[in-house]
């Protein structure tokens, strides 16, 4: 094997799916988790963690054959990766290339810290409801009692 192989990565290409890039290093086993996708679904999965980034220095990278994600599930990863991109694959080809965004507003995808929170009251029909504060740094204030949550938060915090 010569030295130039040994730093290549070898991935098959998948037919129909998803390829969730450019996740920071370390996050994609949380997407997952947080994607309820435990690998027992009989879908073909790559999950390629710490590989070198020109724009990240170190990323992950995630392949789902089989599987579009849905809005909702592409918000919840943008609260987890705000750096990924999703490309959509069909028949080989990517057909659809974007970048995730950070919402304005975060409804009813992460509950709120605060037990006296009205969203958190099972008599009142309301769902949690977020307000972004900073994209960046990932802070989001509750519309109904102004808890602040942060990026340290979000993973305990997202309603499955």
């Amino acid at each position: 094997m010569s030295s130039e192989n040994i730093h290549t990565l070898v991935v098959p290409k998948i037919l129909n799916g998803t390829v969730i890039d450019h996740i920071p290093a370390g996050r994609a086993l949380d997407i997952l988790k947080v994607l309820n996708i435990t690998g027992g679904e009989g879908w073909r999965i790559a999950v390629l963690l710490n590989v070198e980034s020109k724009k990240l220095g170190r990323k992950d990278i995630i392949k789902i054959e089989r599987r579009k994600l849905t809005s909702a599930e592409v918000n919840v990863i943008a609260l987890i990766a705000p750096t990924a991109t999703i490309n959509i694959i069909e028949n080989f080809v990517v057909v659809e290339k974007f970048k995730v965004n950070v919402p304005e507003v975060i409804e009813g995808v992460i509950r709120c810290p605060n037990p006296t929170c009205i969203s958190n009251k099972e008599r009142e029909p309301v769902k949690s409801r977020f307000r972004t504060l900073s994209k960046d740094q990932l802070i989001f204030r509750c519309e109904y009692c102004s808890t602040i949550v942060t990026r340290d938060d979000i993973l305990k915090l997202i309603i499955r």
